[in-house]
């Protein structure tokens, strides 16, 4: 694989205390484990895999047992025709027991159970794919982040070096003002310059210790942990359109809304059953025993299996079970568009990343060219300074071109870096 690389002497840096060394994999690992929404996502997945069962689709059995014990107090007043037999009296007392074990199984309704299954699988799979989404999300932004702290390092070690060639430059005046072949005019003026890169050098570096605070959090550490980095931006230069735009296709977030399409299309179907006739089997085994103080029956008592099939054949519900599949329907011609429309989006987001990448490369080896050459430039100047055929304007010219060279080569280089971890975010080809 050909690669551009910029390398930068980053020099370390910590927040308090001694930093612990950080680097880019070791920072992805920490953030896919400590990550809150990477473990929300993974609850999401186990809640869809404990969901996707026949039971939950209502394909198993489904066994109950009932028992009741009553007791009551009544009065009984009974006459007979004769009224030989006639009865009146109060207090009587009763006890009514029954059981039964029931058990109960679908044997048709319109293959709803099956289109239900289906569905359950599809959300369980694109509860992973959100998963997915969730984890090349995290390993993106992490990158990112990574990269932008090298960049705002390399920055700072351009001021440093710059700082150097000012020490160098208030080091040259002392030494020919103390012959007096220098004013004091440029002492100060050297000594204001220095001062300014400092201050710089100090807002630089507020800038790089908030990128780490920003990482941290990432990484879901303590913002005021102690950690130290020193990396370099390595652009990888093999990417090529045609194949990132044939592998978009596996990005998890595509798959992800063509298993809703899928999903709305099981859904579909599951709406349609409903008007269908169902069709049950049940079996079970029922007791009845009901014992009275007095009257006509002192004691009834039955029990017994039974089995039996039960059809419910829907006739006429006001068009609902119609009405929500003509909704259904909808749904799943929705989810389409919406696939089509993130798939438009995404394609437009790489054609895009992908100009800034190629037109970041073709900066590049300018861009590392003119800083070696300005850095060759501020020796050059320096040493003329020291032999007095340049004034201290030109050093600060030289100084100047020196940055902004540093600068334009470290945006350069993160810009292409940048684009290049979306473009491979959107091929899903993400790695370290």
């Amino acid at each position: 694989m050909n690669r551009i690389v910029l390398v930068f002497v980053c020099s370390l840096f910590c927040l308090q205390g001694i930093p612990q060394r950080l680097g880019l994999a070791d920072a992805v690992d920490i953030a896919l484990k400590n990550s809150l929404g990477i473990k929300i996502s993974k609850n999401n997945v186990d809640i869809a895999s404990i969901n996707n069962s026949y039971g939950v689709a209502g394909g198993l059995p489904v066994v109950s047992a009932t028992g009741t014990d009553n007791g009551q107090i009544y009065n009984i007043n009974q006459q007979y025709s004769d009224h030989t037999k006639d009865a009146a009296r109060s207090g009587v007392t009763s006890n009514i027991v029954t059981g039964s074990l029931n058990a109960s199984i679908l044997v048709y309704n319109g293959l709803r159970v099956a289109n239900t299954k289906k569905l359950l699988e599809q959300v369980e799979s694109q509860s992973r794919q959100q998963l997915n989404s969730r984890t090349l999300a995290v390993v993106y932004n992490v990158m990112l982040k990574y990269y932008d702290i090298v960049r705002q390092q390399a920055y700072a070690h351009t001021l440093e070096l710059s700082i150097a060639a000012s020490r160098q430059k208030l080091d040259i005046i002392k030494k020919q003002q103390s012959v007096g072949l220098a004013n004091n005019a440029d002492l100060f003026q050297s000594q204001v310059d220095l001062n300014t890169q400092l201050q710089n050098l100090q807002a630089q570096q507020l800038v790089i210790d908030q990128g780490v605070t920003d990482l941290l959090t990432l990484l879901t550490l303590k913002p005021d942990s102690t950690v130290a980095i020193s990396d370099t931006i390595l652009v990888d230069s093999s990417l090529r359109l045609n194949t990132l735009l044939d592998a978009m296709a596996g990005n998890p977030d595509i798959v992800a809304a063509n298993q809703q399409i899928t999903i709305n299309q099981f859904a579909v179907k599951q709406v349609a059953a409903l008007r269908y006739p169902s069709l049950s089997f049940g079996a079970g085994y029922n007791l009845a025993r009901t014992q009275y103080a007095a009257g006509f029956t002192l004691l009834n008592q039955y029990y017994g299996p039974y089995v039996g099939f039960t059809l419910n054949v829907p006739i006429f519900n006001g068009n609902i079970y119609k009405k929500q599949q003509q909704v259904a329907g909808i749904n799943a011609r929705t989810a389409d568009l919406v696939k089509d429309t993130l798939v438009l989006n995404y394609t437009s987001n790489a054609v895009k990343n992908w100009q800034a990448y190629t037109n970041n490369l073709q900066q590049l080896n300018l861009a590392k060219e003119n800083f070696d050459l300005s850095r060759k430039l501020l020796e050059l100047v320096i040493l003329r300074f020291q032999l007095r055929q340049a004034t201290i304007v030109d050093v600060r010219n030289a100084q100047e071109s020196f940055e902004n060279a540093g600068y334009l080569l470290t945006n350069i280089s993160f810009a292409a870096k940048a684009a290049e971890l979306l473009l491979k975010r959107l091929a899903n080809q993400l790695n370290i």
